[in-house]
C-alpha cells in the first residue's frame, strides 16, 4: 500500500468513527429524553392521585328526589314517604322535650344485591348547615336497626331536633355507616322536603304535642 492509500484509509476510518460517535451521541439524547419523560409523566399522575384522595376521591356519589319518590342509588333505594313536626317525644313511658322542634322523617328503603344498615341522616339546611339525626331516641327505633334486603321495602323513622328556622328549602340525606377504609364515591340519597317559608312556616306552627316513637 503507498503512503497516499494509507493516508486515504486513515481518514476514512477517521469519518466512520465519528458517524459511529454521533449515532451513539444521538442515541443516548434519544434515552434521556425518554426517561425524562417517562418521569414527568409519574409526576404528572402522582399530583392527580394527590388531587383525587384530598378532594375528591372520598366524596359521596349523590342521587336527589322529592318527597314520595322512589331514588335509586344503584346499592340501595329509599323513599322519603311523609314528616311531621313535635313538641315532644314519648318513648316506653318517659317523655323528651325541647326548645326546639322534633322533626319525624318516614321513609322506606330497599337494597339492590346485599342486605344493608343505613345511617342516621343528616337533615342539610338550604344556607349548607348540617344536622344529624339526634342521639336522643334510642337507634333501635328508627330504620337504622333494620336490615335493608333486596327487593324488599322496610319502612321506619328517623328524628332530628332542630330550630325551626332551619326548614326552609331543607334536605335530608340517606346514607350508608362510615367504614374504616374510606370508599371512593360512596352513594347517598338526598330527599327535598318541598318546604319553602310559608310551608315552614306552618308546620312550625302546629306540631303534635306529643310523638310516641313506640307506636307501629
Amino acid at each position: 500500500m503507498t503512503t497516499t492509500e494509507q493516508r486515504t484509509a486513515v481518514a476514512r476510518a477517521r469519518r466512520g468513527g465519528g458517524r459511529r460517535a454521533e449515532r451513539g451521541q444521538g442515541a443516548g439524547s434519544r434515552l434521556l429524553g425518554v426517561v425524562v419523560g417517562l418521569v414527568l409523566l409519574a409526576a404528572a399522575v402522582a399530583v392527580q392521585t394527590l388531587h383525587m384522595t384530598e378532594g375528591q376521591e372520598g366524596d359521596p356519589l349523590t342521587y336527589t328526589g322529592v318527597k314520595g319518590e322512589a331514588v335509586d342509588a344503584r346499592r340501595f333505594t329509599v323513599r322519603l314517604d311523609s314528616f311531621t313536626a313535635a313538641r315532644s317525644l314519648q318513648s316506653s313511658g318517659s317523655t323528651l322535650g325541647t326548645d326546639n322542634l322534633f322533626l319525624i322523617v318516614n321513609a322506606s328503603a330497599k337494597s339492590s344485591r346485599e342486605p344493608y344498615h343505613l345511617a342516621q341522616p343528616v337533615l342539610l339546611t338550604a344556607d349548607g348547615k348540617r344536622f344529624s339525626a339526634t342521639d336522643r331516641v334510642n337507634s333501635d327505633l328508627t330504620l337504622a336497626a333494620t336490615w335493608v334486603q333486596p327487593d324488599i321495602w322496610v319502612s321506619g323513622r328517623f328524628y332530628f331536633e332542630v330550630p325551626p328556622s332551619v326548614l326552609p328549602g331543607a334536605r335530608v340525606v340517606f346514607g350508608l355507616p362510615n367504614k374504616t377504609l374510606v370508599e371512593s364515591y360512596q352513594p347517598e340519597v338526598e330527599v327535598d322536603l318541598g318546604l319553602d317559608e310559608e310551608g315552614a312556616r306552618k308546620l312550625a306552627a302546629s306540631p303534635q304535642d306529643v310523638y310516641s316513637t313506640d307506636k307501629k
